[in-house]
């Protein structure tokens, strides 16, 4: 077993980690950042999900390095790409021009533009960056974490690093678990929280399906069919009582209605009057963006609501049910895409387009999926402060109040509440919420002193995750962590005492927006404005 020493330990190396590992490392401090799967960038690489973002990111409301990461992406493609001469000049290129982002691209060139802005650091020695390795112990004195011991099970390495400060960047919160840090995962009650949307009592098997990505081009003339998945019956015919059929289908619902729609799969099929298809939803390369002849085909990533995989929680079960339910959930995907090249209606009568053919270059991984699922929901720390839906919704709020403002604040934020369906048989929770603040004390466990969360683990509730969940959030409370290990660092104080003590509570904040130029409040036209999409 190797063992090494730093300032500050940051395991998980989505947004929200590398955001964190940066910051910390302009505030001259040395960091260990250590991810499972050998791409930084989480949920926007790893798990092959194009950025969901607030109307008003190409702005000064975007985190600083968020910002940076977007314009790196774009310079990526226009130092390598053959852009046609409108999308050469465009200071806001779009490559792949999807409904979902205004700014779609290809996971590999964030993974990319993440590593050119950790190339001076990782040179330098203030950053040390271990992929490949999954935290397995957390070793504890007391109200600290010492150190933690992660594996890399392909290699039968072990590597034990010791820090000053840990940040829990985990997709699902592992350290949570394994330092006993208190927290709470699945649906609180309205009974405990008085959210409108929370369902009555407790329920923590409640949480949000995940989704197994894939990436596809369309080679029409060509026969790209898959092998038939073990459980294709299986997703052809069982029906979700919230579901209007089986989810290989063109139906479902709206989220914010819950009306059933149709969709169609390309653009020329589609009918006036039609909402957009679903090849653009959230395609990453549009061939129009580009010389003619470049490409043969789009690039899109099926991240569609027939793949989300509500049949059973990852939280709360033991390894082998968590390991059961991720290989039904790569299942359904795999059966979606062959339903989809075999069966699925065509608008001329036919059946199926087998032209339809996986990418596994553009995720990276041998069989075409995302090297990692697509995690809505979090274990999440019992916080000093916890974010309800009384602070950012909308139907929560005093009519035209905005939302709550937080004299705590370290970041902002802005995203409808998003709720996908649930492993306990909820469909869409989709309501207005207010652009909103990141507080502090939603950073702070109740107890552990040096442990920090900076991902979907922070101190939010089952229905206020689904506005705090997304890319530029995640990276903003990424930042925030590491700027808030640096500074406590700097002084030899704990977090809680930044939190409660007003003169280092300031301190904190002008770090913040003076020198890392974060912004701590939205303008107030905006402030009160909800989010759409």
């Amino acid at each position: 077993m190797r063992e090494m020493r730093t300032e500050v330990l940051v395991i998980g190396g989505g947004l929200g980690g590398v955001a964190a590992a940066l910051t910390a490392a302009r505030l001259g401090r040395t960091v260990v950042l250590t991810e499972a799967t050998d791409w930084l960038g989480g949920q926007l690489t790893a798990q092959a999900v194009p950025p969901d973002e607030h109307p008003w990111i190409e702005g000064p409301a975007a985190p600083p390095g968020y910002a940076e990461l977007r314009r790196r992406v774009r310079d990526y493609y226009r130092r390598n790409y053959p852009l046609g001469p409108d999308a050469a000049q465009d200071p806001l290129l779009d490559p792949g021009l999807g409904v979902v982002s205004r700014m779609c691209h290809e996971p590999r060139v964030a993974v990319a533009a993440i590593e050119e802005m950790l190339a001076p650091w990782r040179s330098s020695g203030a950053i040390t960056v271990l992929t490949g390795y999954e935290p397995v112990a957390a070793h504890t004195d007391g109200d600290r974490v010492d150190a933690v011991t992660l594996t890399d099970p392909r290699e039968g390495r072990e590597i034990t690093v010791h820090a000053a400060y840990v940040a829990d960047a985990t997709e699902l919160g592992e350290l949570l678990e394994l330092a006993d840090v208190e927290h709470v995962f699945g649906a609180e009650g309205r009974d405990e929280t008085g959210e409108p949307h929370a369902p009555e009592t407790a329920d923590p098997l409640d949480q949000q399906a995940v989704s197994w990505c894939f990436a596809l081009e369309h080679r029409p003339g060509e026969d790209h069919v898959i092998d038939r998945p073990a459980a294709y019956d299986h997703w052809r015919t069982a029906v979700a009582p919230f579901w209007p059929g089986p989810q290989l289908s063109f139906t479902d619902v709206v989220p914010i209605t819950l009306q059933h729609r149709t969709w169609t799969l390309m653009d020329a099929d589609r009918t006036p009057g039609d909402h957009f298809d679903l090849w653009r939803f959230r395609r990453i390369l549009a061939r129009e963006q580009f010389t003619p002849g470049a490409f043969a085909s789009d690039l899109t990533v099926v991240n569609w609501p027939q793949i989300d995989y509500w049949e059973a929680p990852l939280l709360g079960v033991d390894a082998q049910q968590r390991r059961k339910a991720l290989d039904a959930s790569r299942d359904l995907s795999l059966s979606f895409l062959h339903w989809l090249q075999t069966e699925a209606p065509r608008p001329d009568g036919g059946t199926g387009w087998p032209g339809l053919r996986l990418r596994p270059d553009v995720t990276g991984t041998p069989d075409g999926l995302a090297k990692a699922p697509y995690i809505r929901e979090s274990r999440r720390i019992r916080a000093e402060f916890t974010v309800v839906e009384q602070h950012v919704g909308v139907e929560a709020r005093p009519p035209g109040a905005g939302g709550a403002v937080f004299h705590d604040s370290v970041g902002i934020g802005g995203y409808r509440i998003d709720l996908h369906p649930s492993t306990a048989g909820r469909t869409y929770i989709d309501i207005e919420s207010y652009p909103f603040q990141i507080p502090l004390g939603a950073l702070i466990p109740v107890r552990v002193d040096n442990l920090l969360p900076a991902n979907k683990n922070i101190g939010t509730t089952h229905i206020t995750n689904g506005c705090y969940r997304l890319h530029p959030v995640e990276w903003a409370i990424g930042e925030a962590v590491g700027a808030l290990a640096g500074f406590c660092l700097d002084r030899a104080l704990p977090p809680r005492k930044v939190r409660s003590d007003q003169t280092q509570l300031a301190d904190y904040q002008r770090l913040l927006s003076h020198t890392l130029g974060i912004q701590l409040a939205w303008p107030e036209e905006i402030r009160s404005r909800p989010h759409h999409y």
